[in-house]
């Protein structure tokens, strides 16, 4: 396979096809231009060196130029992808700073989401994604090395600091700096969408920038939390601006349900089935469905997270830490669910800069004496940032009280959550999602759920893969407690209220996934490493495998592994190879695990809540397996899925069926960077209005599924612009912004998928 290169008109010496090739020994040698050198298809012929999965490929003529046009069939394929692997790693580590960079057209009418990925012959990954506009053409590029790789800051992803036209593919997760001297390959995938995309390259090659923003991260955030470097629809310049959006907004707002909805917000133009004064499920013609107090078909289509626990970010300040209170043991509410939780006013004379590149992302902050003061916060501990702990500040809730005029929490937070409520309704929604603030529940006006953590000093087991947090031990008892503990409270919040739909418990446990034997099993696999006397779960497992095999001599037969006898067994046994009778008992050992989970928390939570609906722990796509999923549905009422893909495909969600069982998504989102946010989120639209268009199809696929009896946007407000104080995530996917402004065109959308909802998911039943 020959390339033929070309000179693009820039200084410099062009790029060796030994470079673009994989042919390490000349790359020693080479020095870049600031724009590189074409690697294009004139030839006519597709690269062995081009991987299709789930695509097709051809070679084509544009204004007399040859392109790769790449057709990926994602209708039939949950991924599908095309990867550039040379014969021969790469070796690009004397390159300095520099990116992977190529020219992509996109002559379709719908956007692509890309995750890019990046990896070194040992596996590690450097992760990325991007949004390619529809009928668009632009280049776009991976930076692979460069001062921004070496820094953490606090933000997901960084602003811009590539003085560039070129438009930059927006960082996600793994290991920012690979082993560049061994690059395996870069791939571009698809995952989880309704529509076969195209995209037409060209150009693929190795650039580096002509100049650097030393300023990138300096003075990026305004006094209202905003972009200071950007312009953008809805950017509030002013408190009289922010109280006159307020103001015309108030006037178009209802406050009560659309017409045809019960008081509920069920379905009161359809059946009326048995009512029991709390929210329900049934199964009608084939389709699962949620029942609400009065006997009304009801369809929870919300939004969660509607708190302030999350609008917080660091502020590179921090106190003298004897002034801090720290963490009780016994607290039920993990630190990113807290409020502002501000540092006390004896703290104040001893705050200093802890990180001066934090500090100096703010063009304003207040004094701790002004009015604005009030919005100040402070946490303990952080899941992953600049820095460990220290002050944050809130902008939106700033705005709020700019808003509305007072400083007083109890008059611009009352406002706030009547606005919020007549927003719902308004905007058609049945239910606010998971996560709202306690102090809506005894509001009366909109459905919702409830929802907690058990947290404490219980032991603990390990996945190999703990996101979030190590897994409990569900048979230390004092999980047992700690679960009693967390549904009591919930209890007391929800006070047997009718309006409570139900209660999620815990979230995104990182019970395993399917990807091998090893990460499905890597629970008991772990455990089985442990000692039975200080582990719970390891002695339950050892007591069944006990029961089943009498004799350590028949376990060893059929797992082909040599222990010489039950007590070295459960001192602790390491197994890295998997046979099929090995790999059935590691199922059921899942099994028993899962179900002891399932099992207490149902316990806890109906001997606090017997009225009210177990949603289950809210599974993330990347951290369940078939053993948990059928766990859940033994127990839970409805069983919960947070899913951030553009939709609902049958490739992915057959085993709905098999299960069998009322489910619910508790997260899906996306967002678009022309919102002054520097990232769109887990999922990327190419714009405001195409953010609607992405929430259409997504809800069209939930309400057409006959086992989801909902969805729940995540969620209501903007993440900070300088990332939420927990763990940096800066995403656009509000329904409003940091300055509390809705984005109408994802308003308007969810407006119209509301406004038939019913009438499209029961189109076969009878009206009144």
């Amino acid at each position: 396979m020959k390339y033929s290169f070309k000179n693009i008109g820039f200084i410099a010496s062009g790029l060796s096809l030994a470079v673009l090739m994989g042919c390490n020994n000349t790359t020693n040698n080479i020095k870049l231009s600031e724009e590189g050198t074409l690697w294009d298809f004139e030839n006519g012929e597709l690269s062995h060196e081009i991987q299709l999965y789930g695509a097709s490929a051809s070679i084509i003529t544009e204004a007399s130029n040859k392109k790769l046009s790449v057709k990926l069939n994602s209708t039939n394929n949950y991924k599908s992808s095309f990867v550039f692997q040379p014969e021969t790693p790469w070796n690009w580590s004397q390159q300095g700073q520099f990116a992977f960079a190529l020219d992509i057209e996109n002559p379709l009418n719908s956007s692509i989401h890309f995750y890019v990925t990046a990896t070194d012959v040992s596996g590690k990954t450097h992760n990325r994604s991007l949004s390619i506009p529809e009928n668009s053409s632009d280049t776009y590029y991976l930076e692979l090395a460069g001062p921004d790789l070496d820094i953490e800051t606090g933000i997901r992803s960084n602003p811009k600091s590539w003085l560039s036209d070129y438009t930059p593919i927006i960082w996600r997760w793994g290991v920012k700096n690979i082993d560049l001297k061994n690059i395996k390959n870069i791939e571009f995938k698809i995952l989880g969408v309704l529509e076969d995309k195209q995209v037409v390259i060209d150009n693929v090659r190795l650039i580096k920038p002509e100049k650097l923003d030393e300023n990138y991260l300096v003075g990026l955030v305004d006094k209202f939390g905003q972009n200071a470097k950007m312009d953008f629809v809805g950017k509030v310049n002013s408190v009289a601006e922010l109280r006159q959006a307020s103001t015309k907004e108030q006037s178009q707002l209802s406050t009560k349900p659309p017409a045809g909805r019960s008081k509920f917000n069920g379905w009161a133009d359809g059946p009326k089935l048995k009512g029991t004064g709390y929210f329900r499920t049934e199964k009608l013609k084939g389709k699962w469905s949620l029942v609400d107090p009065e006997g009304y078909l009801f369809f929870s289509n919300g939004i969660a997270n509607v708190r302030m626990a999350n609008t917080s970010t660091i502020t590179g300040y921090d106190f003298d830490s004897k002034y801090i209170v720290q963490r009780d043991p016994n607290d039920k509410t993990p630190e990113d669910s807290l409020g502002l939780n501000q540092a006390p006013k004896a703290a104040w004379p001893s705050r200093v800069v802890s990180s001066e590149l934090r500090a100096n992302m703010f063009s304003w902050l207040p004094n701790y004496e002004d009015e604005l003061g009030v919005h100040f916060g402070y946490r303990r501990e952080v899941f992953m940032g600049a820095i460990e702990k220290g002050e944050t500040y809130s902008f939106y809730q700033a705005n709020l009280a700019r808003k509305y005029g007072s400083n007083d929490t109890n008059v611009f937070m009352d406002k706030w959550r009547d606005t919020t409520v007549d927003r719902m309704l308004s905007w058609g929604f049945t239910s606010f999602g998971n996560w709202i603030d306690p102090s809506f529940y005894q509001l009366n006006r909109i459905p919702y759920f409830a929802n907690g953590w058990i947290i404490g000093d219980f032991k603990t087991l390990s996945s190999g893969n703990d996101l979030w947090s190590a897994l409990p031990d569900v048979f230390d008892p004092v999980f047992k407690e700690r679960a009693l503990a967390t549904a009591k409270q919930i209890g007391i919040e929800v006070q047997n209220n009718p309006w409570c739909v139900g209660v999620f418990i815990d979230n995104e446990k990182s019970w395993g996934n399917e990807n091998s034997t090893a990460s499905t099993y890597g629970i008991p696999i772990n455990t089985l490493s442990l000692d039975a006397t200080n582990s719970p779960t390891k002695a339950e497992f050892v007591k069944v495998l006990r029961n089943k095999y009498q004799t350590i001599e028949k376990l060893n037969s059929n797992w082909n592994v040599t222990v010489s006898s039950w007590d070295e067994f459960s001192k602790g046994v390491k197994v890295t190879e998997f046979n099929e009778a090995l790999t059935a008992d590691l199922s059921t050992l899942l099994t028993l695990y899962s179900e002891q989970y399932f099992k207490v928390v149902k316990g806890a939570v109906k001997q606090y809540l017997p009225n009210h609906l177990y949603m289950g722990a809210r599974f993330a796509d990347w951290g369940m397996t078939s053993e948990v999923r059928a766990a859940a549905a033994k127990y839970a009422d409805v069983v919960s899925y947070n899913y951030y893909k553009e939709g609902i495909s049958n490739n992915h969600w057959n085993f709905l069926a098999e299960i069998d069982k009322p489910s619910i998504i508790g997260e899906f989102h996306n967002g678009a960077v022309d919102s002054g946010l520097l990232n769109p989120g887990l999922i990327h639209a190419s714009s405001q209005a195409d953010r609607g268009k992405k929430y259409q199809e997504y809800m069209y696929g939930v309400i057409d599924n006959p086992y989801l009896v909902g969805a729940h946007w995540f969620q209501y407000i903007d993440s900070p612009l300088t990332g939420r104080a927990y763990d940096g995530e800066n995403y656009n996917v509000g329904f409003v912004s940091v300055a509390d402004i809705p984005y109408q065109p994802l308003v308007d959308a969810a407006k119209e998928v509301n406004s038939h909802i019913y009438s499209r998911r029961f189109h076969d039943l009878k009206t009144k």
